[in-house]
């Protein structure tokens, strides 16, 4: 099939276009290497805790280049670990229940509680150097990202069809090639999606990580972040609206150019037996396969690596021999097992012992003030997440089982997504101090700035995985729209459903820090709420107060993964996973 490109093409023989690809790639590749360079230099220099932020709009290109960086980095260890964690979660039967507990534990532990100890641990790790402080804000940003990805990847390996996994058995892959034959491509989609909601979770912990207060220590570094929270802090509308425009733009050029194409890219793994008609395209991507070095260089490199690697495979007893699809590795305590088990055990002693130590110095008003605090954080975080469902869910679905309503709409809700909610909070809060009113209620709609897009996206790619073979079966039947939605859509996205569901959760909680306290120019607006505490805690220091803060959030998420969420995954697991 060959690309027309209509008056382009009269102007440029067809054949020169590769040729203009390839300068515009290395171009790109060029200017992303001066970027790593200048902040490199920078990085390695004396640390310098407090940088003064400018509020003059030539900085704004300078200051995104550093938070780009940060925001990139963060991302690539936070997908490195979602498919490792998710992967282990997946297969280790006996440490599944403990690892699904722990990470929606700590997705739902807002980023403030991460940070003072973070930022230390980076700070004594690397002295001398501002990369200590720069690798703890890196981390942060992290724990904003990771969470959503590895359920993601964690639920599509639990919902992989049985007859796939049993015909990588019968061609006998190893488990490096089902992991990057059936696995990874089968979890594409909602990695990607899941993906787009990450930067945005980045972007709103960005905000948090480049200016904060730990005790009587003051910590800004030069980025967008700290430049939008020093212009509402000071009043400033113009250098506010410039900064939430910078990060606008960013957005915009993210979307069109890496979210769009990979949504196009991983089209071609939706699971059907019949194609559909309308596919997924991107301007973008069309462009980039013309190139000479997209088109060459990655499957030249990718032959060279993966040939040797198969060829040693092959000789494997695992490619030699099939092996039954319900054979499982007998269960061996080894010396190593145990020793873990023990290492564990000592950790888990000592840091209870200083945690009871930390403890020691909550009085009964503090406790009084927690428990009342988490009841009304608890009572708002599900209110976010039922008012977030109640519209997402349909707009999601609409949005995926149309193609033309989503070449329309899906784009801008990307865009939306993407920009942190954190930078609409300043003009709210502004709003609510001129008309005179709290974050009672509006703390709720703060909430639903970093909640919704979770299940918005997920169920999208719910959607979107729906074969089309289903969907056509369903109209040849003549489904009613109430049969359509029972017997098709919700089965089909219930497990990314759940998923957008336990990470808005998260998502909620961590937007309760900011919804519950913040300051406008010489003004504090607070709310009762554990997100009020835990950030009036970390203004002053107090320790105890943050953590006992943590262990009520955490409590709350354990009963309600036990109650809730756990079902609802098994449910996901057996009922409504996709078999042919």
């Amino acid at each position: 099939m060959k690309l027309q490109y209509g008056f382009a093409r009269s102007l440029v023989p067809a054949r020169t276009w590769p040729f203009f690809i390839d300068v515009g790639v290395a171009a790109c590749g060029l200017a992303v290497f001066f970027t790593i360079v200048k902040t490199g230099v920078y990085w390695l220099g004396k640390p310098v805790p407090v940088v003064p932020i400018s509020s003059s709009i030539r900085v704004l290109p300078l200051y995104a280049s550093y938070s780009i960086v940060r925001m990139v980095l963060a991302y690539m260890l936070s997908l490195v670990f979602a498919v490792t964690y998710g992967y282990i979660a997946a297969y280790n039967a006996r440490l599944e229940p403990w690892m699904v507990a722990v990470l929606d534990i700590l997705q739902s532990i807002p980023v403030l509680s991460f940070l003072p100890p973070v930022v230390l641990a980076m700070v004594s790790l690397i002295p001398g150097h501002q990369l200590g402080i720069e690798m703890g804000v890196i981390f942060l940003i992290f724990t904003g990202q990771v969470w959503n990805l590895a359920f993601s990847f964690y639920t599509s390996l639990k919902t992989i069809p049985r007859e796939m996994v049993e015909a990588s058995r019968i061609y006998r892959y190893s488990a490096w090639q089902r992991f990057w034959q059936l696995e990874l491509p089968f979890s594409t989609i909602g990695l990607v999606w899941n993906s787009i909601v990450s930067v945005a979770g980045g972007w709103f912990a960005l905000i948090f990580c480049e200016t904060f207060t730990m005790g009587n220590r003051n910590f800004q570094l030069p980025g967008l972040g700290s430049y939008i929270q020093e212009a509402t802090y000071s009043g400033d509308v113009r250098a506010l609206v410039a900064g939430i425009g910078a990060v606008v733009l960013i957005v915009v050029a993210t979307d069109q150019l890496v979210w769009r194409p990979l949504i196009a890219w991983s089209d071609k793994f939706k699971f059907e037996q019949v194609e559909s008609a309308d596919r997924v395209k991107s301007p973008i991507l069309e462009l980039l396969r013309k190139s000479t070095l997209f088109s060459t260089v990655p499957g030249r490199l990718a032959g060279q690596i993966e040939e040797p690697i198969y060829r040693r495979l092959s000789r494997t007893r695992e490619c030699r021999v099939v092996q039954p699809l319900d054979a499982g590795r007998p269960a061996k305590n080894s010396p190593g097992y145990w020793a873990l088990i023990a290492a564990v055990t000592v950790a888990v002693v000592w840091a209870a012992a200083q945690a009871i130590y930390m403890l020691s110095s909550i009085t009964w008003p503090d406790l009084k003030l927690l428990l009342e605090g988490a009841a009304a954080t608890f009572l708002r975080v599900n209110a976010a997440l039922l008012i977030s469902a109640a519209w997402t869910v349909p707009v999601g679905v609409a949005i995926g089982l149309n193609p033309r309503l989503a070449r329309v709409v899906q784009p801008l809700a990307q865009i939306l997504a993407s920009v942190p909610a954190t930078a609409f909070f300043p003009v709210l809060l502004i709003a609510l101090v001129r008309l005179g009113g709290g974050l009672g209620i509006g703390s709720i709609a703060l909430m639903l700035l970093g909640t919704q897009w979770y299940i918005l996206f997920n169920v999208i790619a719910g959607a979107m995985s729906i074969p089309s073979d289903l969907r056509e079966v369903a109209s040849l039947y003549r489904f009613t729209r109430w049969q359509r939605w029972t017997r098709l859509i919700l089965p089909g996205i219930f497990p990314y459903l759940i998923t957008g569901m336990v990470t808005a959760s998260g998502g909620a909680w961590n937007a309760s820090v900011m919804a519950e306290y913040s300051h406008v120019k010489d003004r504090t607006l607070e709310v009762i709420g554990l997100g009020a505490q835990i950030d009036a805690a970390t203004d002053s220091g107090r320790f105890s107060m943050l953590l006992l803060a943590t262990i009520f959030i955490s409590l709350m998420v354990v009963t309600m993964n036990r109650l809730v969420w756990r079902r609802l995954y098994r449910l996901a697991e057996t009922r409504f996973k996709l078999e042919g």
